[in-house]
């Protein structure tokens, strides 16, 4: 099983993009879910999440605010790599649990894992490959304000706290460009995943193990 890192800056496209790769019979993991799942109430991840910043960051059901969390670690570096140290361990293990299960299986041939934070917690050495996503920084903002309902000055702290685009699409060993309309990024996506099924040959032979076939 080809494993592959689906990352990019905030607001690029990435669970587009994912959704195309699951069309086309890729196994998608989404660290944004599974951190979903490790901070649910009473979970470790989620009494300590509480002791460093307290209940004003919950619901009335006692969930995690996610709005309200967001804006205490964009806006400082400190709280940000706290919960980064708290959470990718924890999500990488979940992940790992989950490949060695899946290859047990042989029904996938491409593991796709979608992070946005694969390169900063320099986790890329532990993936076959690594795509990037990316567009305009004007069509970036814009997208950001509009689904998180944030001013353009709230957008620009959170764009910032990662590393810029530029800087990501160097690591890459394939980009998707989704500036343009849905048509187009389904089209990148699709060629990129005819290369991927290109390496899957080169790593382990025939195309044997089920899947969509261009």
């Amino acid at each position: 099983m080809l494993l592959v890192a689906l990352t990019g800056s905030i607001a690029t496209g990435k669970t587009v993009v994912a959704a195309v790769f699951k069309e086309l019979g890729c196994y998608i993991s989404s660290s944004d879910t599974i951190a979903h799942e490790l901070i649910l109430p009473q979970n470790p991840a989620w009494k300590k999440i509480i002791s460093r910043f307290g209940n004003k960051i919950l619901n009335q059901d006692q969930t995690i605010n996610r709005n309200k969390l967001g804006n205490l670690i964009f806006s400082n570096k400190e709280e940000r790599q706290f919960l980064n140290s708290l959470l990718h361990p924890l999500v990488m293990e979940r992940k790992f649990k989950l490949i060695q299960s899946l290859k047990k299986e042989k029904k996938y041939r491409i593991f796709i894992s979608e992070a946005a934070l694969t390169i900063e917690a320099e986790l890329t050495d532990f993936f076959d490959k690594i795509i990037v996503t990316y567009c305009r920084n004007a069509t970036q903002i814009k997208r950001l304000q509009k689904r998180d309902e944030i001013s353009r000055k709230e957008a620009l702290s959170r764009i910032s706290s990662q590393i810029p685009q530029k800087d990501k699409i160097k690591v890459a060993d394939y980009t998707i460009n989704t500036s343009g309309n849905l048509r187009k990024t389904i089209e990148e996506t699709e060629q990129v995943y005819r290369y991927l099924l290109q390496d899957f040959q080169l790593h382990y032979g025939k195309l044997e193990t089920p899947g969509k076939v261009d």
